[in-house]
């Protein structure tokens, strides 16, 4: 695993993180392990303790597993297929008085955030997706019309490189690159 080229230290987690593709289509997740990457997202922030996440898990072989997989558009259906788990990340929309939830989609963020760390602190590996048809997602799964679909993750344990192929293989073996903090911080960089 290669560790990113930060411009300071970070947590080692953080640092080696990765999004792979090729995944160990033999792993199975333990119930330990998928309940704390469960419980991590649970634990996250949320604007007002509002909690708008709500989790759709499939375990390989399941059929809630297989409804995700059908959502998936066909490039990720052609690595994901391999995963231990697919969650469908869905958060509710509006608040209890009718409004809009303007932050539940930030608020689903940080709960999946605190998932992905949880998962690679674990040894594991987890890779998010909005290539997905999100309207098919939820007439799979029969997602209530108060929550809408935002994402799907796909977690399992990291395979061999070299069961991907062409452009897959060269974007799984190349460096992580972000862009220079003097591109992301538009104001207020420490000199």
């Amino acid at each position: 695993m290669m560790k990113a080229q930060t411009a300071v230290e970070i947590n080692e987690v953080l640092a080696n993180r990765r999004s792979p593709r090729s995944l160990d289509a033999t792993a199975v997740l333990s119930k330990d392990d998928l309940l704390a990457v469960l419980e991590a997202a649970r634990w996250a922030p949320s604007a007002s303790n509002g909690q708008p996440w709500r989790f759709y898990v499939g375990q390989r072989g399941d059929e809630v597993f297989a409804q995700i997989l059908d959502s998936l558009a066909p490039f990720n259906q052609g690595w994901a297929h391999r995963s231990s788990v697919l969650i469908v990340v869905a958060g509710v929309h509006t608040r209890e008085d009718g409004t809009p939830n303007k932050g539940y989609l930030y608020d689903c963020g940080l709960a999946v955030a605190q998932m992905v760390v949880e998962t690679h602190d674990r040894g594991l590996v987890a890779h998010q997706m909005t290539g997905f048809d999100p309207e098919k997602a939820a007439q799979n799964l029969g997602i209530d019309a108060s929550l809408l679909p935002v994402a799907v993750i796909a977690i399992g344990k990291q395979a061999s490189a070299e069961q991907l192929e062409g452009p897959l293989l060269e974007r799984e073996n190349a460096p992580r690159e972000r862009k220079a903090l003097e591109e992301i911080v538009v104001k207020g960089l420490p000199n």
